[in-house]
């Protein structure tokens, strides 16, 4: 389109520059995590960021992306595995969960490894109580938080797009739920650097199970990787309990920084503490709990199908021997009367 004007093309985009900016700053928004601080250090400037409500226009737009990687994930790799496997509808169901999470915990625990290891919580385990409240973090903590807790709120309508099954539905939202309950209190009450190292622990552990359970769909006779899961299971739950009485139940219950205060986002009160405590004590014994029960009815179905193979072999007829009457005969063969064979000789039938 030519202006037939007199005016230039830089007059032309100034009355409209002003909407770009807006839209600009409205995809800023949703694209990169909010609360910026800028502050001088020895290393220069260092760019810090807290939480507030703008997040949750973050937390929408990677909800979204997470929905598409989903289906990218689903299309390109797991319903080409299904085609070969020709597997049952319900294993088909629990090889696509497998499958997803598989793919999301292998990324999370690389990542979450990746920050532990850049922000050096591993090599000083007391940073993770000390000056507390940790409200500043760093970009990759922050957005490492938001994408959980997108990919977790992604989760509840991927039931109704999967098409689970009601009877799956209830155990599903159970550990759906569970996440997002332990990530938000772990960002909203700037615990951030023990929730990485647990994150951590957890994603390992279920990318163990996770593995297990397609190897297995792929063979039944790859069982063994269970039983590597069931190690690291208990592993990870004794970690896990170790670590919350260590860095909250004692680091914190000696820090200074003790009582609430909002506006500087310190948490560090007796009775927080012990909610927190009781919520990640009763979420591991009642993880510890559907273990041992489903342990023990996998051993109980193992015994029950070593007793009815038992009772199959022991049933099982002996072949006698064909004698007539006068026991010269043995199926068939000419024998003495010794019972000895001398020339054998194939009696026609009669």
């Amino acid at each position: 389109m030519v202006h037939s004007g007199g005016g230039s093309p830089t007059t032309l985009l100034k009355p409209s520059s002003p909407h770009l900016r807006a839209t600009a700053k409205t995809a800023i928004l949703f694209i990169q995590p909010q609360y910026n601080i800028t502050t001088l250090s020895l290393e220069g400037e260092v760019t810090t960021y807290h939480y507030g409500w703008k997040d949750c226009a973050t937390i929408l737009f990677y909800f979204f992306i997470a929905i598409i990687l989903h289906a990218v994930v689903q299309e390109y790799l797991l319903d080409k595995v299904n085609r070969r496997l020709h597997l049952s509808k319900s294993k088909n169901t629990k090889f696509n969960e497998s499958g997803q999470l598989g793919v999301f915990h292998l990324v999370s625990s690389v990542w979450s490894f990746y920050i532990l290891i850049t922000e050096g919580y591993l090599l000083h385990p007391s940073s993770l109580w000390e000056n507390y409240p940790h409200s500043h973090l760093r970009f990759q903590v922050k957005f490492f938080y938001l994408t959980q807790l997108a990919y977790w709120l992604h989760a509840l309508p991927e039931l109704y797009f999967q098409k689970v099954r009601k009877e799956e539905i209830p155990r599903q939202l159970q550990y759906i739920c569970l996440y997002l309950l332990h990530i938000s209190v772990a960002y909203l009450l700037n615990l951030s650097r023990v929730g990485l190292v647990l994150l951590f622990l957890q994603y390992v552990s279920e990318l163990g199970f996770h593995i297990a359970r397609l190897l297995y769909f792929t063979d039944e006779n790859h069982q063994k990787m269970f039983d590597l899961w069931a190690v690291s299971f208990v592993f990870t739950r004794m970690a896990t309990l170790t670590l919350m009485f260590l860095a909250v139940g004692f680091g914190l219950a000696r820090s200074e920084n003790q009582g609430l205060d909002i506006e500087t986002g310190n948490f560090n009160t007796v009775l927080i503490r012990m909610t927190v405590l009781l919520v990640v004590c009763l979420t591991q014994s009642w993880l510890l709990w559907k273990f041992i029960r489903f342990q023990l009815r996998r051993w109980r179905e193992f015994r029950h199908e070593q007793a009815v193979r038992k009772k199959a072999t022991a049933k099982q007829p002996v072949r006698q021997l064909k004698r007539d009457t006068f026991g010269h005969h043995e199926n068939g063969v000419l024998k003495a009367d010794n019972g000895v064979s001398q020339r054998t000789k194939k009696l026609k039938s009669p």
